[in-house]
């Protein structure tokens, strides 16, 4: 198999990025709402929340929105059909932990990729990920007493 071409390789790393950055914040998104409306905690809400617009800021610092969305090609995502099993969930539990799985994964890759442009902005994203260890232990802590 050939090398890929340094334009490939970068059209490649914007992808990863992109695709993180989404997955990231939509699972966040879902993990907010099981705080928001489900266990009803105004201080876990918010903390999910600022968590999920810190990695906004930091993720702003890899590559432009505008880089992404050119580079965003759909249609060309080997990926796109795998289900895997995202597609079994038993209850609201099951969905929260599926998500934040998802997210810390998504942060993983995301300061693994910031490591090629911007150390700090590779530690921040590190910091977010840890964050993400903490509240994950609060909420598992609620979801099994409920």
């Amino acid at each position: 198999m050939p090398s890929p071409s340094k334009k490939k390789f970068k059209i490649g790393i914007a992808r990863i990025i992109d695709a993180n950055i989404n997955r990231a914040k939509e699972g966040l998104r879902v993990c907010e709402e099981i705080t928001r409306f489900i266990i009803g905690s105004p201080g876990l809400t918010a903390s999910l929340k600022d968590t999920r617009h810190a990695l906004k800021t930091a993720s702003q610092k890899l590559l432009p929105v505008s880089d992404l969305l050119k580079e965003r090609d759909i249609r060309q995502d080997v990926g796109r059909n795998i289900y895997g099993t995202e597609l079994k969930r038993k209850d609201y539990r099951d969905i929260f932990f599926a998500n934040i799985q998802r997210v810390k994964e998504s942060v993983r890759v995301l300061e693994e990729f910031a490591k090629l442009k911007d150390k700090n902005t590779a530690i921040v994203f590190k910091k977010i990920r840890y964050r993400l260890y903490e509240s994950e232990k609060r909420i598992a802590g609620i979801l099994a007493s409920s």
